[in-house]
């Protein structure tokens, strides 16, 4: 196996972890109660999924 003769520069380095930086989650917004949600999910508020009730939600 090849190994690397040389190390990375801290600039290559830097460079290459440009892109590991966390990403805000996008949300939907539930046609149901309108209320941010995520996508492909029941909706945590209202508990409704395609315009079905999935699970119902305790009162808080």
């Amino acid at each position: 196996m090849p190994n690397p003769k040389r190390r990375h520069s801290h600039q290559r380095t830097q460079t290459r972890r440009a892109h590991h930086h966390l990403q805000t989650p996008s949300l939907a917004e539930c046609p149901n109660c309108h209320e941010r949600k995520l996508p492909h999910r029941a909706c945590p508020h209202c508990g409704y999924y395609r315009d079905r009730e999935i699970f119902e939600v305790k009162e808080r």
